[in-house]
């Protein structure tokens, strides 16, 4: 079946047509380390290109979405052993941006897979044009569309990074928040060259694999950057225990996001690629690093319902024997490298599939219990994560936007509050925020020129 369904994206691939879009991240020679890189500082720009400003539309239909201005830098940052490592970061600048109004964008790319990244996908999709953009190995259609465009929307400079960094190590969260504050550093030296004030206002954003990005900067931020000063990060379907997701999501319709996060992790971690050198069964060795080397909606469709333990001669060894828990417990487990000093927006429904709200609790309750940190927790009572993403986004949105306003808190800082919430209760000033949601929506399907219509700034 698996090889049949391998097939079937293969050919999918094919009939889109010959391939006419600029070379991916593996054979872009843009994306290539420099071998000097620890000679840089954290944060320090190595090269830099403006590229076109047309964007990748929601659907592949012959529609231009566009922006002012799309401008993407390879950057330093630092991995999740410690070392220098390079990475990519993208800002987008609206028409009529706001000089003012910064945000820093994580998406739930969600891929052990460079190509897959960012700082491509947003621009070109995927490799692969047309239908095979949608329903190829590689597809990369993503929930986080109408969100960009809705910031965009709103005149906010955004910058997104490639926070895997180039060997795509996704859930290792060192490195994702390292690489998103370092990110920050690049938008912060580079945007006033672009027209981003030096005194702008700046928060950070993310759902799900975006949240992880997010939250391990959150974390990481009062001692890895400690001169940033961010307004404060809303972060949904919050990923807190990547041992708990794992263990969740096996044999589920998720279970594919399983294979692609040990690949990713192994990419931090020599000695969990030594252990799956020793551990995965020869005969379904290349079945798994397969199964694990799309892009999200690839890994979903070829994972789906597979049992990751029936790859590993160690069974649930997989995930709780030495070297796979340490990698884990080091990279995998939010509230244990630092305190968040920026306010938390925290938004997860209590009947996600894929992370268990009840980490998501535990997770609040640690922090709160120490005190020092402001965050505002809302927990839905309905649905499940796909459905929770676009349920929390518009007061989430609206929560950003008053940061970046300038607006006081609904709390005191250094308060926390827990809600439960039933589908989402709107607030009164949010409503015009759900319409401009809908508003992106169909522009990032039919077309538009994403802040067009605001005045000028």
């Amino acid at each position: 079946m698996f090889s049949l369904l391998v097939q079937l994206l293969c050919w999918v691939t094919l009939a889109a047509g010959q391939d006419t879009r600029p070379p991916p991240p593996s054979q872009d020679p843009f994306y290539q380390q420099p071998d000097n890189i620890s000679s840089y500082a954290p944060g320090a720009v190595i090269r830099s290109r403006q590229v076109s400003n047309q964007l990748q539309p929601f659907l592949p239909l012959p529609v231009d979405v566009s922006v002012q201005e799309v401008h993407q830098y390879m950057y330093r940052t630092t991995d999740s052993l410690g070392d220098a490592v390079a990475a990519v970061t993208t800002i987008l600048v609206p028409y009529n941006a706001n000089p003012n109004k910064l945000l820093s964008y994580q998406t739930a790319y969600d891929s052990a897979n460079p190509d897959c990244s960012p700082s491509y996908t947003l621009r070109f999709g995927t490799a692969e044009g047309g239908l095979a953009g949608i329903v190829g190995p590689n597809s990369t259609l993503s929930i986080d569309t109408p969100f960009l465009a809705a910031s965009l929307n709103q005149g906010w400079y955004v910058v997104t990074s490639d926070y895997e960094g180039l060997e795509a190590q996704f859930v290792a969260g060192l490195q994702a928040g390292y690489a998103t504050l370092d990110s920050m550093r690049v938008a912060l030296s580079e945007g006033p060259s672009l027209g981003l004030s030096p005194t702008a206002r700046y928060a950070m954003w993310g759902y799900s694999g975006g949240s992880l990005a997010s939250e391990w900067a959150a974390e990481l931020q009062p001692s890895y950057a400690p001169e940033l000063s961010f307004e404060g990060a809303a972060l949904g379907g919050l990923i807190a225990n990547v041992t708990a997701v794992a263990v969740t999501i096996n044999k589920s319709l998720f279970a594919g996001l399983g294979f692609a996060g040990i690949i990713g992790l192994s990419r931090a971690y020599p000695n969990l690629t030594q252990y799956l050198d020793e551990s995965l069964l020869l005969e379904k060795r290349d079945e798994f690093f397969e199964r694990g080397g799309f892009c999200l909606v690839g890994d979903t469709l070829a994972g789906a319902n597979q049992d990751l333990y029936t790859y590993f001669s160690t069974g649930e060894g997989a995930l709780s024997d030495p070297v796979p828990a340490s990698v884990l417990d080091a990279s995998g487990q939010m509230g244990v490298y630092g305190t968040p000093q920026m306010p938390l927006y925290i938004y997860h429904a209590q009947g996600d599939e894929v992370s268990p709200s009840v980490e998501t609790d535990e997770y609040v309750a640690q922090f709160c219990g120490q005190g020092g940190v402001t965050i505002e927790y809302y927990r839905n009572l309905f649905g499940e994560h796909a459905t929770e993403a676009i349920l929390g986004s518009a007061n989430a949105l609206g929560w950003v936007a008053d940061r970046l306003d300038g607006k006081a808190l609904d709390i005191q800082a250094g308060s926390c509050k827990t809600e439960n919430i039933f589908i989402s209760t709107i607030e009164p000033d949010t409503l015009p925020l759900l319409g401009l949601e809908l508003i992106s929506v169909i522009q990032t399907i039919l077309g538009g020129m994403l802040g067009e219509g605001l005045p000028n700034t």
